[in-house]
């Protein structure tokens, strides 16, 4: 099914909707874990007859894409629905199933778009620029830092600063009411005036922490405030729980080791499933008439 869709946009024949036209879209983006089986090289072993096999950890690359309503509650209708999907495929093969999808939504017609991530540079890198070459207004397209993400840094930088508990904790609580106000000007000068204090490995990690924040700061990925202001998402929760439900539920753990036509297969399913689309995604495949290749 993917695969004929996939086959369909590069052809240029593949169905559009209008399904986000004038809505508010969070899309989410993230990655997991997952071992996958490779057969070793060389002569079989001669007790077993078997080559063996080798568990490399793969990061599967996973999506979601949402509707929010005027409230900044997620929509999940049967007009509406939730888009999941990832791929273990390499960083090109993920960005043409995102541009797949959010050109079969018709992401172009939506009134507003948030990209909410960690900070992962591939993110960045890649994703913006797809949305501007897709027809998403700059006015109304927001990149956020993932706010859970970000206060993890914070708190790095407040156990480089301090030594006391309670001071730590006391600033940590400051800055990040600081950061979710929209000032992340004012909190990178109380950053660099800390920093100025230590010396030594502390002051190493809080130089660190800084220039993590200033990059974010100076892309405009900060603006929690504004966003949150629009009554939208600035956390990635729904990718963090999609990754939890596909990813480390059902292909993570210990002695499990895929085959990776089948970790992907089943990372698909699993991902209508999560969606909440399972019988619509069981339908369409009894009634595509597809033939295998």
């Amino acid at each position: 099914m993917r695969h004929s869709q996939l086959f369909h946009f590069k052809q240029g024949t593949l169905p559009i909707t209008a399904a986000l036209k004038d809505q508010r879209v969070v899309i989410s983006v993230d990655g997991g874990r997952t071992r996958i089986r490779e057969a070793k090289k060389g002569k079989p072993r001669q007790t077993t007859n078997r080559h063996g096999y080798k568990g490399q950890w793969t990061e599967p690359k996973l999506l979601t894409i949402y509707v929010v309503d005027p409230l900044g509650k997620r929509v999940n209708t049967t007009e509406i629905t939730v888009t999941n999907d990832g791929t273990y495929g390499k960083l090109q093969p993920f960005l043409e199933l995102l541009e797949m999808h959010l050109v079969r939504l018709g992401i172009n017609l939506a009134s507003q778009v948030v990209l909410i991530a960690d900070g992962a540079k591939w993110i960045w890198q890649h994703i913006p620029p797809l949305l501007q070459r897709l027809g998403c207004l700059p006015q109304s397209t927001h990149g956020l830092l993932d706010f859970y993400h970000a206060t993890e840094h914070l708190h790095t930088f407040a156990e480089a600063a301090f030594t006391q508990l309670p001071e730590q904790q006391a600033w940590f609580k400051q800055a990040r009411s600081t950061l979710k106000r929209g000032q992340s000007a004012t909190l990178l000068d109380q950053m660099q005036t800390l920093s100025k204090k230590m010396c030594g490995e502390r002051r190493s990690t809080m130089t660190n922490e800084i220039q993590y924040f200033t990059k974010f700061h100076q892309q405009g990925r900060l603006t929690y405030s504004q966003v949150a202001a629009m009554k939208m998402s600035i956390g990635s929760g729904a990718i963090e729980s999609l990754i939890r439900q596909v990813v480390n539920q059902r292909l993570k753990g210990n002695g499990k080791f895929w085959l990776l036509e089948n970790a992907e297969a089943i990372l698909h399913a699993r991902c209508q499933w999560a969606a909440g689309t399972w019988s619509t995604f069981c339908n369409s495949i009894l009634t595509a008439k597809l033939y295998p290749a």
